[in-house]
């Protein structure tokens, strides 16, 4: 999948006016997610993303590996994409889900390992909840109205 593939299914799927939209979401996501998971985590999962895209997680940032739980995610999310945080919270997921349908699925579960998921941790299972419900789909977006979900 290329830059122009990878922008126009989240900006499909996410129902944005503008690749400007979808391009924003895109960096918003994986440049924190960049920042939270170790540098060779972030390189892993980003090998098989465009490069234009590829390039958020990894050399759009700086300071890898910092600690932050899922409520923290989504105000650095909402900040950066200019968006409430249950907008950042659906987009995210989306965009997400998307790279789970780019990458191996290996790398995918590396960086999964590299977020507590439970909510007596840091609570990261919300991240994946469009993945974990068996992934976007248009059948799937129609039966639940699509649109920005609850921040979790």
């Amino acid at each position: 999948m290329d830059f122009d593939e990878f922008t126009g299914q989240v900006q499909h799927r996410l129902e944005l006016p503008g690749t400007g939209e979808a391009v924003r979401a895109i960096r918003a996501t994986l440049s924190t997610l960049g920042r939270r998971v170790p540098a060779d985590a972030a390189e892993d999962f980003a090998a098989s993303l465009p490069l234009e895209i590829k390039w958020y997680p990894t050399g759009g940032v700086d300071d890898h590996g910092e600690r932050f739980d899922w409520t923290e995610f989504l105000d650095r999310v909402s900040e950066i994409e200019g968006r409430d945080r249950a907008d950042a919270a659906y987009h995210a997921r989306v965009v997400v889900d998307l790279v789970a349908e780019v990458i191996p699925e290996s790398d995918f579960q590396q960086l999964r390992d590299q977020l507590p998921e439970s909510e007596e941790t840091e609570n990261w299972g919300n991240l994946f909840e469009v993945v974990d419900a068996g992934g976007w789909s248009e059948s799937q977006e129609a039966r639940v109205g699509g649109g920005p979900q609850s921040d979790g």
